[in-house]
Formats: structure tokens, C-alpha cells, sequence
């Protein structure tokens, strides 16, 4: 019998109950909700937006990241990510610049906040305290404080749901609190087919967690709704999981990493594993390309798994993948045989980079 199967074995690796905090992401999300509607904004300190940067690492990018993905066909003006120490030089006084850090004190967010100062743009920030809360009060900014405790990679709804309300309270899209609560609805639904208490058979993250281990998943997906998911599951397996994982997108990767599918791969063969991340809006040359390329890999001898995005709206598939691609990634931490929550080889990385 699986040790999937075996709750009491389930929970013995997960002594920071990273299980709950992926239950839980719906009653995260309503939360959120809540700390997004009490956000003390003035839109008037926000008028005449060019573009919008959000300046993130991490856990605490990736909530920034999905909403770019899911208000790219709403909104009429450019929007970027930022993970790096400075921000892109056409960021002004009419930028608008949003600091999400968990902790408040990632050395990255810190470096392009103070950027942001200098170049007078529109600043927000998002955030549990650290030294972004201190600069953003010493400047009178705008900040939306979260619940502390968690990973910042656990805190997704916190770093996603106050940036949407956030959006819509200077103006930018409308009905957020509609859409928010289809997905929290949706979700509560969907997270009864991956709980621990229902047997591998019958739980798909289960499935997905038993054919990736052992192996190196490479996720695809298409370039619009489901692109910042795929960089979400990648993400997941390897902090959660402690599994290298890589992703790509369609169609870019057709043009160059698709050769490197070559008979090469023999050799590496039963170490590979691919997942491709649908939804029913992807381009029908998206469509068409998954179609081929699935084909295209399983000559080569390595599986390609199928995986396809649920829900009533787009915002609601959205995250029925991330709700599904976070339960694997704690399943196969299971498999593993490691604590999903502790991720001991980035705190070295940053006490070495503190080091004088």
C-alpha cells in the first residue's frame, strides 16, 4: 500500500502543517479579501497611470505575477514584473509601483522600492513588516499589512487577492469581489478531491505526485491565462517538494528546448516527466501545438500528462491548477520523505549575501 494512503504517515513528514496551509487557501483567500477592502487608499494619489511595475521575489512575486497573467485582456495600459534590484528605466512619476515582500526585508524589493522613491512614481506596498513597512510609513505609502507565520510561498492568497481590490479601488477594473468569491466557492469544492482522508485512486494530486517521483517534471503551458501557473508549479515542487523542476511556455520553447527532444534523451529517458498545463481559452494554435509536441515527446519514450483547468470563470481556473499543482507538490514531498515547509538552502544563500 502507498504510503499516500496512510494519513498518520502523511503527517509525520509535515511537522510545519504546510498541509493545512494549502487547505486552507480558500478561507486565506476570503481573509485577504477583507484586508484588501480595509486598505486605506486615496485614488486620487493614484490618477493618470502609463504602466504598472510590481516589484516581488518569490512567494511574494508570484501572487503579482498571476494578476498580470489574468488582467492582461482588461487592462489598457503595460504591466511588468520586477525580481531585480532596480527597476526598468522607464518607470517615472506616472509608473505606478507596487512592493509586495512577505517579510519586508528581501534585499531585491528593498533595493527597487528606493528606486521607486527617487524616480517620484506611484508607490504601494504589500507587506507583513520588516524595513519595507518602516520606509513606506516614513514616506506616508500606502501599505497593506498580512498575517505573519507563514512562507511566503504559503501566503498566496495574501499577496494576490489585495492587489486585485487594491486595482479596483483606483479605478483600474471593476467586480473583484464577485469574481474572488466564484473562486473561493470553487475551490472549497474542488480541494475535497485532494484530501489526505481520499485514497490514491480516487486523488489526482496523489496520481500526479506517484508518476513524478523519482523524476525531473517539466511543465508547459500556454502564454496567456495558465503561463504564471506553470512557473507556480515549477516553484512549488522544487521548495515544497524538494524536486528540481523547470517550466516553459508555448510556443516559445517549439523554436529551441523542443530539439533538445532528440534521441539524446534516451539516455536520460526514465528521469523525465512532462505535464502540460491546459485550459479551454488557450489560442487554438496553442491547441494544436500541445496536441503535436505530446506526441512528439512520448516517441522519445518520456510520459506526458495532461492536465486540464476547471472552474466557472477565468479566475476560477486559474486557480483550480494552482490548488491542484500545490497538493502534488506536498504529496510528492511525502514520497520524498522531506518537511515540505523549511527551505534551509535559500536562508544559507541570504546569510552568506549578508555576510561583509
Amino acid at each position: 500500500m502507498s504510503i499516500l494512503n496512510e494519513v498518520e504517515k502523511i503527517r509525520s513528514v509535515d511537522p510545519g502543517n504546510m498541509y493545512n496551509r494549502i487547505f486552507d487557501m480558500p478561507e486565506q483567500m476570503t481573509e485577504a479579501l477583507k484586508i484588501g477592502k480595509e486598505w486605506k487608499i486615496n485614488p486620487d494619489d493614484f490618477t493618470d497611470i502609463k504602466n504598472i511595475v510590481i516589484v516581488g521575489m518569490g512567494g511574494s512575486a508570484i501572487g503579482g505575477d498571476l494578476v498580470r497573467t489574468f488582467l492582461a485582456s482588461k487592462l489598457l495600459i503595460p504591466f511588468q514584473i520586477c525580481r531585480h534590484y532596480v527597476l526598468p528605466e522607464y518607470v517615472d512619476d506616472e509608473t505606478l509601483v507596487v512592493a509586495s515582500s512577505y517579510s519586508g526585508n528581501t534585499e531585491e524589493t528593498l533595493s527597487a522600492f528606493d528606486d521607486a522613491l527617487r524616480r517620484k512614481s506611484m508607490i504601494a506596498a504589500i507587506t507583513t513588516g520588516g524595513l519595507l513597512k518602516d520606509v513606506a510609513e516614513l514616506n506616508e505609502i500606502p501599505v497593506a499589512f498580512l498575517p505573519s507565520g507563514l512562507q511566503p510561498r504559503a501566503a498566496l492568497g495574501y499577496s494576490f487577492v489585495p492587489l486585485l481590490v487594491f486595482f479596483e479601488k483606483i479605478g483600474l477594473i471593476k467586480n473583484v469581489e464577485t469574481e474572488l468569491n466564484t473562486v473561493i466557492a470553487s475551490l472549497k469544492k474542488l480541494r475535497e478531491r485532494y484530501i489526505e482522508d481520499n485514497p490514491l485512486e480516487d486523488n489526482l494530486a496523489k496520481i500526479l505526485a506517484e508518476k513524478i517521483h523519482g523524476k525531473i517534471p517539466i511543465i508547459y503551458a500556454g502564454p496567456t491565462l495558465i503561463d504564471a501557473v506553470a512557473l507556480r508549479w515549477k516553484g512549488q515542487f522544487c521548495e515544497n517538494s524538494k524536486n528540481l523542476a523547470f517550466a516553459n511556455l508555448y510556443s516559445e520553447f517549439n523554436h529551441n528546448e523542443l530539439v533538445g527532444w532528440s534521441q539524446t534523451v534516451e539516455n536520460h529517458k526514465e528521469h523525465l516527466i512532462v505535464i502540460n498545463l491546459k485550459d479551454e481559452d488557450d489560442h487554438p494554435q496553442i491547441k494544436k501545438r500541445m496536441k503535436i509536441v505530446k506526441g512528439l515527446i512520448e516517441k522519445q519514450g518520456v510520459e506526458v500528462i495532461d492536465v486540464d483547468s476547471v472552474g466557472d470563470n477565468t479566475l476560477a481556473r486559474m486557480f483550480s491548477l494552482i490548488q491542484l499543482g500545490d497538493f502534488a507538490s506536498y504529496y510528492l514531498a511525502v514520497l520524498n520523505d522531506v518537511d515540505p515547509s523549511p527551505v534551509e538552502v535559500i536562508q544559507s544563500l541570504k546569510a552568506q549575501l549578508a555576510e561583509k
